[in-house]
C-alpha cells in the first residue's frame, strides 16, 4: 500500500507556534508528497494570515470551528484530510529536517496502523523547558515512558506525536473527549481492536510545552487526575507503577517529618535520589541551570501528578463517583 501521509494540527490561539511549526515542515528533507491540516479549535487569535503567508510553498487545508477540545478538533482535521495516514501533531512542536524520512522508512520496514515517536528539547528552548523537559523524558523519573527505550510490555503513543491510519482511525472512532488522556485510550481501544502500536525511536519532535511552573503543575496534575479514569475504563491497564509518584511524595513528606525527631536516613535517601537526577541531568544537558531547575521541576512533577492520582483514585474507586461529574473540566462537550 502506497502511503499517503496528512499531518493533522489542531491549534488554539497560538499563531506565533504554527509560524514556527511551518518554518520547520519547509525545511523537511526527502521527496515523500504529503499535506497538512490545520484546524482552528474555536480560536480568538486565529492562524489564517500565517497560513496563507506559507500556502504557496506547502499543501495546506485550513479550518476553523467552534471549539470543542484538541481530540475531536484531529478527528475533525482525519474526517477531511485526503490522505491514508494521518501524522498528529501539537501545535507547539518543531520538526527535524529528517522526520518524515524516518518514518517512511520505519514503516516501510515493519508497518503498524498507529506510531509514536518521542519528543526532545530543541537548542532554542528556554533553561526552564529544557528542564521540564528532562524531567518527562528523563529514565530516572519516568522510566523513559515517553518514548526513549523499547516500550515495556506495549507502546502507548502520545498525540503530540501520533501516527495513525485511516483504517484504524475509522474502526476506533479516533480520539474521546477527555483531555489529557485521550491518546492513551485510544490506544488502549486499538490494541483491543486488534491494531498494533510501535515506537519510531527517531521519529522525534521538538516539543516546545508552552510552560511556566505553575503551568506545569496544571499539567501534570490533569495527568494524574486521569490515570484512575483510564483505570476504570480499561483494568486491565493497570500498573502498580502508576503508584510511584503518589508515594515518592508521601514518603518525602514523612521524611521531612521524622527529620525534626532526628530520624535523618530518609530524607539522606531522598537526597541522593535529586542529587542522582542533577549529576543526570548535567551530563545530558551540560548546562548547570538546566540541571539546577530539574531539581523543582521533579518535585512538581511528582506531587502534581501524585496528588491528581491520590484525589481521583479516592472519588472514583473509593466513593465510587463518576468521572464526569468529579472532574467536569477534563471533558469536552463535543
Amino acid at each position: 500500500m502506497q502511503l499517503q501521509y496528512s499531518f493533522i494540527i489542531p491549534v488554539y490561539n497560538r499563531p506565533e507556534e504554527i509560524q514556527e511549526l511551518l518554518e520547520s515542515f519547509e525545511a523537511l528533507e526527502g521527496t515523500i508528497n504529503f499535506e497538512i491540516v490545520i484546524v482552528e479549535d474555536g480560536s480568538s487569535r486565529t492562524s489564517k494570515a500565517v497560513v496563507e503567508a506559507f500556502s504557496r510553498k506547502l499543501n495546506i487545508s485550513y479550518f476553523q470551528k467552534n471549539n470543542t477540545g484538541p481530540g475531536d478538533s484531529r478527528n475533525f482535521g482525519m474526517k477531511n484530510a485526503k490522505g491514508n495516514y494521518f501524522i498528529i501533531l501539537d501545535s507547539d512542536c518543531i520538526l527535524p529536517k529528517t522526520y518524515l524520512i524516518n518514518v517512511e522508512k520505519s514503516l516501510t520496514a515493519e508497518y503498524v496502523d498507529c506510531f509514536g515517536g518521542p519528543d526532545a528539547a530543541h537548542h532554542s528552548f528556554s533553561n526552564l523547558q529544557k528542564a521540564i523537559n528532562f524531567s518527562m523524558t528523563a529514565f530516572i523519573t519516568t522510566g523513559g515512558i515517553r518514548g526513549h527505550k523499547k516500550s515495556v510490555n506495549k507502546f502507548q503513543p502520545r498525540s503530540f506525536n501520533m501516527g495513525l491510519s485511516k483504517k484504524g482511525f475509522e474502526a476506533s472512532g479516533g480520539f474521546g473527549r477527555i483531555h489529557p488522556g485521550e491518546d492513551p485510550d485510544l490506544s488502549i481501544r486499538l490494541w483491543n481492536l486488534g491494531f498494533k502500536t510501535k515506537l519510531i525511536a527517531n521519529a522525534h519532535v521538538y516539543h516546545k510545552r508552552r510552560i511556566s511552573w505553575s503551568n506545569f503543575y496544571k499539567q501534570v496534575n490533569k495527568f494524574g487526575m486521569v490515570r484512575p479514569i483510564l483505570n476504570k475504563w480499561h483494568p486491565e491497564t493497570k500498573k502498580i507503577t502508576y503508584w510511584f509518584p503518589s508515594v515518592f511524595s508521601v514518603g518525602l513528606l514523612i521524611a521531612f517529618t521524622i527529620f525534626t525527631m532526628g530520624f535523618k536516613w530518609l530524607l539522606i535517601s531522598y537526597s541522593f535520589y535529586f542529587l542522582l537526577a542533577f549529576i543526570c541531568a548535567l551530563f545530558a544537558t551540560k548546562n548547570l541551570l538546566v540541571a539546577l531547575f530539574v531539581i523543582p521541576a521533579i518535585f512538581i512533577q511528582f506531587f502534581g501528578y501524585g496528588y491528581g492520582f491520590l484525589k481521583s483514585t479516592t472519588a472514583i474507586f473509593i466513593l465510587k463517583k463518576k468521572p464526569e461529574l468529579c472532574f467536569p473540566k477534563l471533558f469536552f462537550n463535543i
